[in-house]
């Protein structure tokens, strides 16, 4: 049985963390095989944003810790997170149940996040003697407000969805049957985009978070420029003067 399975259709590219025994915790090769996915999602430019999701009642609890402990497991997380931080084109969470450890990574890591009415998010890697070691340190202070992350990340404690929800964790909180197709729907309206623009204004927000603000501007104003001389500029001015939909080409 796969651990990771990957389908595309429509220039969505649904990653699913398919181990729903271990309530999808991952593995090297489970970690290895979602980024190859994020890989493809990258260079094929048929595929324009990202889905993931878990199988069962769990989106991922994170690393699995009976495996961490084999010789296998060393430096598990030099190559997804980095991948994930690199990727320029929008990923979206699909969330349900639990949501811990480098599962609440991975999802930090993508751009927008769904979840339904019974997911809990946490950061358990306290209790083990760890840190988090996906990033989670820096982007969780990032994403929610610094104490309520702080006390997460102190006591490994954890959050319902009503709360990821009012704390900006989350941007819609949905019925169980909704899930996938919410993020569908989400991704839709996305695909509806100019594909650089997209690509462009994740690149420009993502960079400009870490830059003063003169300089984030001065990335705004490079992106802007380039844009306005690509001919997807041009098509979409004309698509909207013709009142129609825009072909666009990527270039």
């Amino acid at each position: 049985m796969s651990k990771v399975i990957v389908d595309k259709s429509d220039g969505i590219i649904h990653v699913k963390i398919n181990r729903p025994d271990v309530l999808n915790a991952c593995d090297g090769e489970t970690y290895n095989a979602i980024a190859d996915a994020w890989d493809e999602l990258e260079n094929d430019p048929s595929l324009r944003v990202g889905i993931v999701s878990g199988e069962g009642r769990a989106f991922c609890v994170g690393t699995d810790i009976k495996w961490v402990k084999s010789p296998d497991a060393e430096g598990f997380v030099d190559r997804l997170y980095p991948r994930m931080l690199t990727l320029t084109k929008p990923v979206i969470a699909a969330i349900q149940g639990h949501c811990n450890g480098g599962g609440l990574e991975q999802a930090l890591a993508c751009d927008i996040r769904v979840c339904t009415e019974d997911a809990h998010f946490g950061s358990g890697e306290v209790r083990l003697g760890w840190i988090p070691g996906g990033y989670g340190t820096q982007r969780l202070p990032r994403l929610i407000p610094l104490g309520p992350a702080l006390e997460m990340l102190y006591t490994g404690g954890r959050i319902d969805s009503p709360d990821a929800y009012r704390l900006g964790l989350v941007n819609h909180v949905v019925a169980e049957d909704k899930l996938i197709e919410t993020c569908k729907q989400i991704a839709g309206e996305i695909i509806k985009s100019a594909p650089l623009a997209v690509q462009k204004m994740k690149t420009t927000v993502m960079q400009g978070l870490d830059m003063p603000l003169s300089s984030a501007v001065r990335l705004e104003k490079e992106s802007f420029d380039f844009l306005m001389r690509t001919e997807d500029s041009k098509e979409g001015a004309l698509a909207f003067a013709e009142k129609r939909a825009p072909k666009w080409q990527g270039k």
